[in-house]
């Protein structure tokens, strides 16, 4: 041995002995499930003092065999640690070896053994025997709905569901609208029996754990065949028929009875949804306007827009002009625009309608006060008739901000039938737009005459009639 490596072979021999001594202990706790050990796992310590003799080089092999056998100890650690499962749901007994949850009844063709979630890797017996009592409990209860679902199509028990509330199961609708039917005491009945029987074991005191399972907590129990035999009461479930000894045919109907429960459990969750998204128990899927499998096929159905707004359609379009927009100011699709154009064209013809209307009557008649006031446009510039102007402009501004409003559920310029007269139809609207048009020309020709000749609208046409 060099000076540099200051340790004696028999220093090292020690060490071998402790390290391949501690990998001897190891080995046989740390193998993984189903190995065994290897002999030569055993008769370790033998053949490394043969090896550790032969000089100091040995003992740097050793040393690295050491390291070894700690690195193999801390994976069969890690190993031992992640693969512990951590699952007994409700058990009450240890994992058992030699249960084995892929060997039980319900291992059926073409699945075989289906447990994705490994719910029973951990091959609890207690925990499994559980899980099939409710899988058989709910099985047998899916079974019983799926055949009370189509029998009442059928046939209906004859007489009254409550005489008191004088209600017949004639009158008892199919699926989940019979709830709505049901009496309050009548559904407490059915709660009922279903706890006597839940609590009881079907009164099987010798076939159960005293008819009653153990409690799990204040309220919680057990169901009675959980110790036993999972859904056995002992009864002959659930044709109540007898019990079928022949242990082949009995394997046979206990396997149907799982298949059968577990396709029941699928049928009337099906029908619950169909019940609820037709409306019926048996309804039609074309009820079902919401199914997002129609979404294609109401776009298809969708129907078509509506055509464009078109002005020529509206009313105003009278002859002998018929539609006249020379400017181009209407467009095909601007219905907004268009009734812009359409309120202020009443707006404007109906004050000229007044305006023209005002220019003939003021030359005959005026209001108290007004005798000097010229009658004609110079009325608008001579006092009292200014204030006169002033104030019928106030009043027109209010009745235009406030209370002459449009309003785009209604016609352009409908404020509304006051007077109740019922005239604001068609032909109305029509006569209407008609005669505001002429009015518009009459009031604009009379102010031009009158600027041209001083007169108004009465002497313009030489109507020599004294004034009233």
């Amino acid at each position: 041995v060099s000076s540099s490596w200051p340790i004696r072979v028999s220093e090292c021999v020690s060490m071998a002995r402790l390290a391949v001594g501690a990998v001897g202990l190891a080995a046989p706790v740390f193998v993984f499930p189903g190995a065994a050990p290897r002999s030569s796992q055993l008769r370790g310590n033998s053949a490394v003092q043969e090896r550790a003799s032969q000089g100091g080089s040995t003992c740097s092999t050793l040393g690295l065999a050491a390291a070894g056998s700690t690195a193999v100890f801390a994976a069969a650690a890690r190993r031992n640690k992640s693969s512990k499962l951590v699952r007994n749901f409700f058990g009450d007994s240890p994992a058992s070896t030699g249960f084995d949850p892929a060997k039980q009844l319900g291992v059926q063709d073409p699945i075989g053994f289906w447990d994705p979630l490994g719910l029973s890797a951990d091959k609890d017996e207690a925990t499994f025997k559980r899980r099939r009592a409710v899988e058989i409990k709910h099985g047998r209860i899916a079974m019983y709905a799926t055949i009370g679902y189509i029998v009442p199509e059928y046939y209906k028990f004859p007489g009254f569901l409550s005489p008191s509330l004088g209600i017949k199961f004639s009158d008892v609708p199919n699926g989940l609208a019979a709830l709505s039917k049901l009496p309050v005491l009548g559904g407490a009945q059915i709660i009922a029996f279903c706890g006597l029987i839940e609590t009881t074991g079907f009164f099987q005191a010798s076939s159960t754990t005293d008819g009653r399972g153990p409690r799990e907590g204040q309220f919680a129990m057990k169901d009675s065949t959980e110790t036993s035999e999972p859904g056995n009461y002992g009864v002959g479930f659930p044709n109540f028929i007898g019990k079928v000894e022949d242990p082949e045919a009995r394997k046979s109907k206990l396997s149907a009875e799982l298949a059968n429960g577990r396709l029941a459990m699928m049928a009337i969750i099906g029908m619950f949804f169909q019940d609820g998204l037709t409306g019926s128990a048996w309804g039609d899927w074309s009820l079902y306007t919401a199914s997002p499998l129609r979404a294609e096929e109401k776009a298809e159905e969708k129907a078509p827009p509506p055509p464009p707004f078109d002005p020529r359609l509206e009313v105003g379009v009278l002859p002998p002009l018929d539609y006249f927009d020379p400017a181009g100011f209407c467009k095909v699709g601007d219905e907004e625009g268009f009734r812009n154009l359409r309120a202020a064209e009443i707006k404007h013809g109906r004050v000229a309608m007044m305006a023209a209307l005002g220019a003939a009557v003021q030359h005959y008649a005026q209001f108290p006060g007004f005798e000097e006031v010229p009658t004609g446009i110079g009325a608008v510039t001579t006092a009292p008739g200014t204030y006169g102007f002033a104030a019928l402009f106030l009043i027109s501004g209010v009745l235009e901000l406030a209370l002459w409003t449009e309003d785009s559920s209604k016609e352009p310029g409908n404020f509304g039938d006051p007077l109740s007269l019922g005239q604001y139809d068609i032909d109305m609207r029509n006569k209407e737009l008609n005669n505001g048009r002429f009015a518009m020309f009459a009031a604009v020709g009379i102010i031009l005459a009158e600027l041209y000749t001083g007169k108004d609208g009465i002497d313009q046409i030489g109507l020599d009639t004294p004034t009233l």
